[in-house]
This record gives C-alpha cells, structure tokens and sequence, in this order.
C-alpha cells in the first residue's frame, strides 16, 4: 500500500506537466502543407546528377468547381554547374488522393512551369482533369526560365542554350530528376506512400519528352500520352532552317490573304474523299492539291486572289521531303514535310507561316518556326546572339556540322525498341492531328512504324497505340476539327485492368460543330461516312 502511494505522490508533477504542454499539432491538410516548406530533397534520391533540392514554398488551395482542395508546392533541383539555372517545379497534392501520379510535359523551348491544375493534350471537356480526379499531379520548366513577356510566346526563348547542363536539361535530364523529386515528396507529404500508377502526358515538345521518359526511363511511368510529339526535334529544328531560308527569298513569302486562298483551295479539291464535305480532309494521303491552279497570270505577283511561280515553289518544298547528306549522330537523315497541300491549316498565322517573312533580326510576326530556328541557331549551334540564322544552311551546315550532329544526339528521341518499357509493363497513346501545321504528322507515323517494325506488329499492338485525327491542328485552334478524347480514362483501363481501347470516339470540342464525333481510327485507316447523321461517330467506318 506504501509503494503504491508513494509511486502515484511522484507521477502528479508528471500528470501535471503533461497538462501544462501544448496539444499536439494536428495533421490537418493545412499542417501537412505548411509542414512541406522548406524540406529538402536530398541529392541521393534523384537518379541523375544533382546538388539536391528545396521546396521554396506551399499553400494550401481550397475546392473550386473544378477541382478539390490540395497542397500546392514550389520546389527548386539544383544544378551541378553553379551557372546553370535550377528547375523550377510545382507539385499538387490533393486532399483526396486517388494513389496515382501524373507528369505533364512542356512546349517548345519550355521556361515555364505548365498548369498543374490542367487537362492532358486533346483531353475531353466534359470529363475532369487529372487534379480533379484525385491525382498528384507535376510539372518541370525544364532546367531554366523564360523571359518573361518574350514576344510573340515564352515558349520561343532559347537564350538557355548557352550553358551545356541546362541543354541536357531541356533535352531530357530534367524529366528524370523532376520525376525522382516528385516521388519524394508525394512520399513525404502521403506519410511514405508511394504512387499506385504514374502517367505521363505532353504534347508537342511536351510529346517529345513522353517518348523521352519511354525510351530513356522505362520503369519509371506506366503509361504514356504523347501528342502531336516533336520527337525529332533536332531534325525538326532543320526543317525550320529550310523553310526560313525558302520563306525569305524575295517574293517567295505568301502572305495571310494567300495563305487562306491556299488553304481554301486545298478543302476544296481534296474534301469529300471520305464521302462527306464537311471542311473535315480524313484522308491526307488520297488527295494532293496541284497549287498551278491558283497561279497568277504569267506567274508574276499580281495580288491576293492568285500565287505567283515564287510562291508556288516556297509551298511545294515545304509540303515536300526534305533530306541532308551529312550524317547526325542521332542517325537522321530528314524530315517528311508538311500537308500544306493536303488540308494543313494555314489559319493560324504563328503556328504556320506567320504574317511576315523572315528576316533579321527576326520579326515577331513570322512564323513559329522560323522563329524556333533562329532562336536554336544563335544560342544552342553557334552560340553567338548576333548570328544571322538565315545564313546558316541546313542542307550544308559546314564547320556547324559537328555541334548539330551532337545536339540531335540529345534532342532526338528516335529510338524505336520499346521493348524495356513494354516489359515493365507500359502502356503508351499516341495522337496526332492530320492537319497540324507544326510538327509533321508524318513525321510521328514514321516513328510509329519504326517502332511495328523493331519490336514487331504484335508485340506493338499489345502495348502502344497510335491515332490520327483528321481536321485536327497542333493546340486545336482555329481547327476544322478540335479534338477531345479522355485519353487518361483509356489509359488507366489499359494499365489497371488490362482494357486495351476498342473503338474510341473523339468528340469535336470546337464552339461551331455542335460536338459533333468521329471514331478514333487506328493508324493508318481513316474515318469514312457511310451515311445518316454526319455529327454521329456510328455513321463512320475506319478504313485505309
């Protein structure tokens, strides 16, 4: 009884302390992202070169329509050069986390951090993003920063290209050590849970850098969108070369109002082929339009409502291959051209030609590639801002021949054995617009059969998928037809339950067809009208 006495006399200072201290702080969705800011990341858990990371900032983002509460986090990965920029990326760490994780890609020269909160290339609008449906979703600028305001578009600044870490950055090592950062922090703020699945999606050169991850990191994404995929960006860079150096022989430039005649002239001849005139061309290949057929009397440039023989030759070689007899260390040879004849759009002045012909110092007015030359040219080949990008040939680069041969090493990603990735269990969607203006959707069905063809059309089949879309242009604007296709679902059917897409439906999301929808033909075959309603996808066949 004395024992027991005395052992309850001592525990009353400790009760008594226990009392006194604060209550434990709570791990409430606003701890957790409060408690995110300023962790580090170590350097050891990202699997390329780093001096680690730091998350630079959080808060906490309450529900909207769109979608529900979650931590948003700033990080920083810095570089091993200190006079390389770090990569700037955001991570979204909803509230009610599906388990799952999603990376979106960037565009053209990257410097920015895209929307977290977005939707995947040609994703539906009708269908939630991937935040709003409970993913973790994050994002990269690539390895540097943009000026901010750099006309016409961030997207068009390659001043980074003076510094060789933050090439290889944009090129692809950025994709990785933003990837490893994420992980660590989804781990961190989830009390270690690590991702169920993680998807990647990214159009352009943000379809570029899905393949990147594919070929480069085949474990590390379990499945794939890649859109309208500058995958050989490098050879692509050349073509742009090409087409400054035609678009800026006196008189060669065609300007808007002939572009549009063109344009017109194109819908004209080659609509209808899939029995329909709908200002819809399904079936590039089946049509070819002969440009003589707008051409001005005697040749010469007699104004808006005809070509001139320049002109007619400037839109020939662009809708033409074009080859170089040099050799890149990425082992391209060219680049296929553009279906400027067969129904491309030409109503979007950046994407396509622009409304100036180049120049130096190079308008902001002309085309975007044009301008993605010059910028690729002055600061990641011959790394002199003053450079005249027009005076460097693609075709016979001389003494530039060595650095161009090593940035197609980086830049193109043309390896066509996805076997690791389907052996990991990968699932990869490729989509391309048969209209787009940008990068060449027979660029995309080039790799696409090198890929049947490396790994074998079975083996392909049962793990990659690839589909154009007639009358769909690069970022579907001013498109005949604005795609919208919830991909994401197709994908998470395919990787979690083994439902590979059997006959999709992509809807026209555009605000002046009425939501009409077309089947998601697998390449190569083609929407046909067979009769009935034409905004009805059931009145279609997919055939070559």
């Amino acid at each position: 009884m004395r024992k027991a006495i005395r052992t309850a006399v001592l525990a009353i200072p400790l009760l008594a302390a226990i009392a006194a201290a604060p209550p434990a702080r709570a791990r409430t969705e606003g701890t957790r992202c409060a408690d995110l800011d300023g962790v580090r990341i170590p350097a050891a858990t990202i699997g390329l070169r780093t001096s680690g990371g730091q998350v630079t900032a959080t808060r906490l983002v309450e529900a909207t329509t769109t979608t529900g509460r979650y931590c948003l986090a700033e990080a920083a990965i810095k570089p091993v050069d200190p006079a390389a920029p770090s990569i700037r990326m955001q991570i979204a760490l909803p509230g009610k986390w599906n388990h799952n994780a999603l990376m979106f890609g960037g565009g053209g020269y990257d410097g920015t951090i895209p929307n977290v909160a977005a939707n995947v290339p040609f994703g539906p609008d009708d269908r939630p993003g991937p935040l709003a449906r409970g993913y973790a979703t994050f994002a990269g600028d690539s390895g540097h920063q943009a000026t901010p305001g750099f006309p016409p578009s961030t997207t068009l600044d390659g001043s980074f290209g003076r510094n060789d870490e933050a090439v290889r950055n944009f090129a692809g090592d950025a994709l990785k050590k933003t990837r490893d950062a994420a992980r660590y922090l989804i781990g961190r703020y989830y009390d270690g849970a690590s991702p169920r699945h993680s998807f990647f999606a990214g159009g352009s050169s943000g379809g570029r850098e899905a393949l990147a991850v594919a070929q480069r990191w085949p474990a590390d994404f379990d499945g794939v969108i890649s859109a309208y995929p500058a995958w050989n960006a490098a050879s692509l860079d050349l073509f742009f070369g090409y087409e400054t150096r035609i678009l800026a022989q006196p008189g060669a430039f065609p300007g808007p109002a002939k572009q549009s005649l063109l344009h017109r002239g194109v819908i004209a001849a080659c609509d209808g082929g899939d029995g329909l005139a709908d200002g819809v061309v399904s079936d590039p290949d089946g049509c070819h339009f002969d440009p003589e057929t707008l051409r001005c009397a005697a040749g010469a440039d007699t104004g808006d409502t005809c070509l001139s023989d320049a002109q007619i030759d400037a839109v020939e070689k662009l809708s033409a291959p074009l080859t170089w007899n040099y050799r890149l260390r990425s082992g391209e040879r060219g680049y296929p051209g553009f279906p400027f004849l067969s129904g491309a759009t030409m109503t979007t002045a950046l994407l396509g030609m622009g409304t100036q012909a180049p120049a130096s110092p190079m308008p902001a007015t002309a085309g975007y590639g044009p301008q993605f030359w010059d910028q690729w040219v002055r600061y990641l080949v011959t790394r002199d801002p003053a450079y005249d990008s027009r005076t460097l040939d693609p075709r016979r680069p001389g003494k530039w021949t060595p650095r161009i041969s090593a940035l197609s090493a980086l830049q193109d990603v043309n390896d066509p054995d996805l076997r690791p990735f389907a052996r990991a269990g990968g699932k990869l969607l490729i989509l391309h617009g048969a209209a787009d203006e940008l990068v060449s959707p027979r660029s995309t069905a080039q790799y696409f059969e090198r890929v049947q063809q490396t790994v074998g059309r079975q083996i392909a089949d049962r793990f990659a998928r690839f589909y154009v879309v007639p009358g769909a242009n690069h970022v579907n604007v001013g498109a005949a037809f604005a795609a919208g296709w919830d991909s994401l679902s197709a994908l998470e059917n395919w990787t979690e339950r083994g439902t590979a897409p059997a006959n999709p439906v992509v809807t026209d999301v555009g605000p002046d067809h009425g939501h009409r929808t077309r089947p998601l033909c697998r390449y190569p075959t083609w929407p046909r009208y067979t009769g009935g309603n034409p905004g009805v996808a059931g009145n279609f066949i997919c055939g070559a």
